[in-house]
């Protein structure tokens, strides 16, 4: 397990991030930006109406993660709590890989705010799963909507590798959803098992000794989420189709600002789809990938190039930029706090 006396940030955790997508932003800006297509844009109630809206939608995103949190753990955490687990997610998600991401570490934050250790993973993992499902579920339910031409523009190379990178990844997603359910509803001893094996590496040794206490407590905890009945199923998986859904239709706000002619359903579709691919970016938070594929993707939107970069600005700045400026403020006081509890408690 990850020590719980180490502080994770670091200044360079915060600056990488920012720089490399700046640096893409600034890229995009000399090479492809043309201030005559700002001539046709002005600050009026329209724009000012969906820029709200945009900002509305990620407010709603974060209600439906926070809630969430909450109900998966018996609203053992409050409300403040639940808030503060998911702005270290984000904070975590947005310094460390996509591969990685902050739901590695989202067990022991709740561990943290009081939740014992095999609860803590084991809703780590029940969010993980109604995760993956919502794009197991969503991704087919846009192809029969959207046509393939329209929702993968194969004008350009960026445009035709997300489509490949799409379908691959989401085989990868449907076999990993199938063990994550099988290893928590069914198995939850496989998880524990393979837990064991992979803290007997030599760089994990040192904390192989807390494994059969955290294996015996996911075990008891999957035990609990089988119990449950259909109303508390339908509670979460009604909270991640609001987070994921607003997470999207942001994109849609920001569009709006610029024009009324677009299709939703495809702006929407090529979020999810970008989204899936940005999950394998080897960069942190997907910086400098996510702004450059962004732009290729949606080329052919016929807004100007102008917008578009003022639109991946915004959409960043609200998705990304904002966690890290709030993880920023809130994180330090938070690890403090926490870590300072933990050594008077085992003084």
């Amino acid at each position: 397990m990850p020590d719980k006396n180490q502080n994770p940030v670091t200044g360079w955790k915060i600056a990488l991030p920012v720089c490399m997508g700046l640096a893409v932003t600034a890229l995009l800006i000399i090479d492809e930006f043309d201030p005559a297509t700002l001539d046709h844009i002005s600050i009026s109630s329209r724009s000012i109406t969906f820029l709200i809206s945009a900002i509305c939608l990620m407010l709603l995103r974060d209600m439906g993660i926070i809630w969430r949190f909450r109900l998966l753990t018996d609203k053992k955490l409050s409300w403040t709590q639940a808030f503060n687990v998911h702005i270290l997610s984000e904070f975590t998600s947005a310094i460390t890989p996509s591969a990685i991401g902050g739901s590695a570490l989202v067990a022991l934050f709740m561990n943290k705010e009081g939740v014992s250790a095999g609860r803590s993973t084991a809703v780590m993992f029940a969010g993980l799963l109604l995760d993956e499902l919502y794009f197991v579920v969503a991704s087919p339910v846009l192809l029969f909507f959207i046509p393939i031409g329209e929702l993968f523009n194969g004008s350009n190379i960026i445009a035709s590798t997300i489509s490949i990178m799409f379908q691959t990844i989401y085989i990868i997603i449907c076999i990993w959803t199938t063990l994550l359910y099988i290893g928590l509803f069914h198995r939850p001893d496989i998880i524990s098992g393979f837990l064991q094996m992979v803290f007997k590496l030599p760089v994990l040794k040192r904390w192989k000794h807390k494994t059969d206490e955290f294996g015996h407590g996911l075990i008891e905890a999957s035990a609990e989420l089988r119990q449950k009945n259909a109303s508390f199923w339908i509670k979460t998986g009604l909270a991640t189709f609001i987070s994921w859904t607003s997470r999207f239709l942001v994109v849609n706000a920001l569009f709006l600002i610029f024009t009324a002619n677009i299709n939703h359903a495809v702006v929407f579709g090529r979020q999810l789809t970008l989204w899936l691919v940005m999950i394998i970016s080897p960069t942190p938070g997907g910086s400098g990938v996510s702004e450059y594929a962004f732009k290729q993707y949606y080329n052919d939107i016929g807004i100007g190039s102008g917008p578009v970069i003022l639109i991946i600005v915004l959409w960043r700045l609200l998705s990304y930029y904002l966690y890290l400026l709030i993880g920023t403020i809130i994180i330090p006081r938070w690890v403090q706090h926490k870590f300072r509890f933990t050594k008077t408690l085992s003084t």
